[in-house]
């Protein structure tokens, strides 16, 4: 059977030709490397395949240097991945909307052509995951001979893969580059068993596997679930590799264990950090930002290591962020346009929108419908919905074919109640299908609707008036005697198609448990001049890799792809955008990979109006910067940001020794540095903690004035003209000087941004700076301002 391959040569396409020379080529001299590469394409064909056997579809030059080829048989790629000066092979996929979606949806797989193809976006970074662990055997981290990730690592990664159970040697090598296991403190404290948590780099969880393959997992990887197909997934930088550092565990873990990590992490060379792990509360001491995991990461950026991290699932209360310094890239989570539509239609013609991924009952055809109260032994004493937990109390030939109705209690749902196990009893006793309904008709949360594929044909009413619309039609079609027992089941209904995705295009909503800033200084929960979070990614009902060997979720139970939600699946999408930032700018530091993250965010829809966050019992509100940061990650616009807002570790020293309540003898215990000497009076002196330079404006208390200068680096191509734009936060008067300025490729330029309160009042207010380029650059700067007092003159 004929089938496609592309083939990569290890000769230079146009625009990476170096051969004594310094500039790129262009016009006529590329052109002519273009004819010479296409004849040396037909002549390595010609030399190597029979006539006849192949037909060459195209010759790629400028970006890559190889061609496509129809083929008639696998010998015909045999032949060509021994053949000196092939690079890579790749069979040809066929594309559909079908994809796990994330990388389209932040704009990652825009930029994918630019870095060589989704395989090579993130080649030469290795991102390092601090996390539960991986399965090697995920199809979202096994490389193939012909990947491009059978080539070495990058020289500078010096990482090593630790053997172990079920994590063989054999293990690292493509993808996975590097791989380690911590658990020194929680072998101490007993809690760690060899036989359920596996001595060795392997994920008895599911949540790192997971993780890693949102950030870097493999290109269009088949997502199967339960036997059905959901698509593709591929992680953000697909061609970037993984260095896996194993310090937490169902149970959680500890500090000790989890800097043991990072300290590794960062001596094997690592470009990017991924944490989705954090304290549990602010630690005691002067402050936030000098707990010793925050110290430490504050040393893994001065190494040249961006570190992202989790904001935490404590939404939607405000002060309920877990990652607290300036130096961290803190993740908040958002919904995405991707929707699994399932509904009922019952015999009345009457369709309800329903919850669960689940195959539909056979046919078009209507199911009889039975109540579970209606079909169990009249001596069973059970209440609510433990009748559906139990298969044996159910008279099996009355369930038999027909279509269940299962009620909760919403109070013990979460709790008490396993979806999965409802699903298992209807699986045991024959029926062919199961409607699940809350027993008080209250609607069921949609940010806690299960979401997990199942085999038997399911549905969860989330509406309390179609529960009661559909018990109403249930009663009115079952006829019962004098006693209640039913003497005919007339009711039918019918569960249609629920795991085919639909995507909206709307835009995405601060997800109700991503945890919301202020930031905090210290325990006392003072409020800290820095912005947190600083950018929010999808992170809900996102497809990721899982270990089929965890039972963390019953649900999931020997799968190999899970659909979780949490800012623990934020955090990687940033995390592989940074990778993809780093691939294209290797020179650039964290704080300018961080700056252009947050300054090239959307903080509005497509239509321009502001992205909204979802608080308790469902309500929306416009997204302020403590619950999304500068807004929703924009991959496309951060990799050519315009301006970037750069600070170094001795920038970091100032700011915390500007912390009140922060003496240089506690910077000294954190870090192992001084505060840096104070220039002498007049421009520059640090007083505030808002005076380092990023790329957000927080000020705790304005009184009267304050005076914020910051400092941009051009990381255009060309001569740019900006001009400052202002929407002041409520109660504030905002000036920004030079209200218009020229830069420079590779110049700085200092601005001044002047903060008056007007008018006060007793809670934040919210604001933006926006530099208008007049080479379209879009440079937004976030305000965050609590205006306590105004002079009086």
């Amino acid at each position: 059977m004929y089938q496609v391959y592309m083939v990569v040569m290890e000769d230079d396409p146009v625009i990476s030709y170096k051969v004594n020379r310094k500039h790129a080529m262009r016009g006529e001299e590329a052109q002519k490397y273009k004819r010479v590469a296409t004849t040396k394409h037909d002549s390595f064909l010609d030399s190597f395949l029979p006539m006849g056997s192949y037909k060459k579809l195209y010759s790629y030059t400028h970006l890559i240097n190889g061609f496509a080829l129809h083929a008639e048989s696998e010998k015909t790629v045999r032949i060509l991945s021994r053949a000196k000066g092939v690079r890579l092979i790749q069979e040809d996929i066929k594309m559909a909307k079908m994809t796990t979606h994330t990388p389209n949806y932040i704009g990652a797989s825009g930029v994918w052509p630019l870095l060589g193809g989704a395989e090579n976006s993130g080649d030469g970074v290795v991102i390092g995951m601090i996390d539960t662990g991986i399965d090697p055997k995920n199809p979202s981290f096994v490389s193939s001979n012909m990947s491009s990730q059978a080539k070495s690592p990058p020289a500078s990664f010096k990482g090593m893969c630790h053997a172990g159970n079920r994590f063989p040697p054999d293990s690292c090598g493509g993808k996975i580059v590097g791989a380690r296991w911590f658990a020194r403190a929680a072998q101490a404290t007993g809690e760690f068993n060899a036989t359920i948590h596996y001595a060795s780099p392997y994920d008895s969880d599911g949540h790192g596997s997971h993780t890693a393959s949102i950030a870097a997992g493999n290109f269009h990887t088949p997502v199967i679930s339960r036997g059905y197909s959901f698509g593709y997934a591929s992680g953000m930088a697909p061609g970037a590799r993984l260095s896996i550092y194993k310090a937490a565990y169902p149970f959680g873990g500890y500090m000790s264990d989890v800097i043991a990590a990072v300290d590794q992490a960062v001596e094997d060379g690592v470009d990017v950090i991924s944490l989705s792990m954090a304290p549990s509360s602010v630690s005691s001491g002067p402050a936030s930002f000098l707990n010793l995991l925050e110290a430490q990461l504050l040393l893994a950026t001065k190494a040249g290591v961006s570190v992202v991290q989790a904001v935490g699932n404590g939404g939607p209360d405000e002060n309920t962020v877990v990652s607290f310094s300036p130096w961290i890239l803190s993740v908040a989570a958002s919904t995405t346009d991707r929707k699994y539509r399932k509904s009922i239609i019952i015999g009345n013609g009457k369709a309800f929108s329903c919850g669960t991924l689940s195959a539909p009952t056979p046919g078009e055809i209507m199911y009889p419908l039975a109540w579970a109260d209606d079909v169990i032994v009249e001596n069973s004493t059970d209440e609510g919905s433990i009748k559906c937990l139990d298969p044996r109390i159910f008279i099996k030939p009355l369930v038999q074919g027909k279509v269940i109705i299962c009620m909760f209690d919403s109070s013990d749902y979460y709790d008490d109640v396993s979806l999965a196990s409802i699903i298992d009893t209807i699986q045991k006793i024959g029926a062919a299908g199961v409607i699940v309904t809350d027993r008080s008709t209250h609607d069921v949360d949609i940010e806690f609707e299960p979401t997990f594929p199942t085999t038997v044909p399911s549905a969860i009413v989330l509406k309390g008036s179609d529960m009661r619309a559909l018990m109403q039609y249930y009663n009115n079609n079952t006829v019962r005697d004098e006693d209640g027992n039913v003497l005919s089941f007339g009711a039918t209904a019918r569960i249609l198609e629920g795991r085919r995705a639909a995507y909206t295009g709307e835009a995405p909503v601060v997800a109700d448990y991503s945890s919301r800033g202020p930031d905090v200084e210290n325990s006392l929960m003072q409020p800290a001049e820095v912005l947190k979070p600083n950018v929010m990614a999808p992170g809900h009902l996102i497809w990721g890799a899982w270990s089929p060997t965890s039972s963390a979720l019953r649900e999931i139970h020997g799968e190999n792809y899970g659909l979780l939600s949490g800012t623990s699946m934020a955090a990687p999408h940033v995390a592989g955008v940074a990778a993809l930032i780093k691939q294209r700018h290797p020179t650039w530091s964290p704080a300018m990979i961080m700056s252009a993250i947050m300054t090239s965010a959307d903080a509005t829809d497509r239509s321009g109006w502001p992205l909204m966050a979802r608080g308790d019992e469902g309500s929306l509100s416009p997204a302020t910067p403590f619950d999304m940061g500068a807004g929703a990650v924009n991959a496309a616009r951060a990799l050519d940001p315009g301006l970037v807002f750069d600070a170094g570790y001795r920038d970091h020293l100032q700011f915390l020794c500007a912390v009140p309540g922060v003496d240089e003898a506690a910077v000294l215990r954190a870090v192992g540095a001084p505060c840096p000497p104070r220039p002498r009076a007049g421009a520059g002196v640090v007083r505030w903690c808002s005076d380092l330079n990023s790329p957000s404006v927080t000020v705790a208390s304005l009184v009267g004035s304050r005076r914020v200068d910051r400092r941009v680096t051009s990381v255009g191509a060309h001569n740019e003209t900006y001009m400052a734009y202002v929407r002041a936060p409520e109660g504030v008067a905002v000036r920004v000087s030079p209200a218009e300025f020229s830069i420079a490729p590779g110049a700085a330029r200092m601005l001044r941004i002047v903060l008056n309160t007007t008018a006060p009042g007793n809670a934040f207010s919210f604001g933006e700076v926006v530099l208008r380029g007049d080479r379209k650059h879009r440079v937004r700067i976030p305000l965050a301002v609590y205006p306590a007092a105004a002079l009086s003159r």
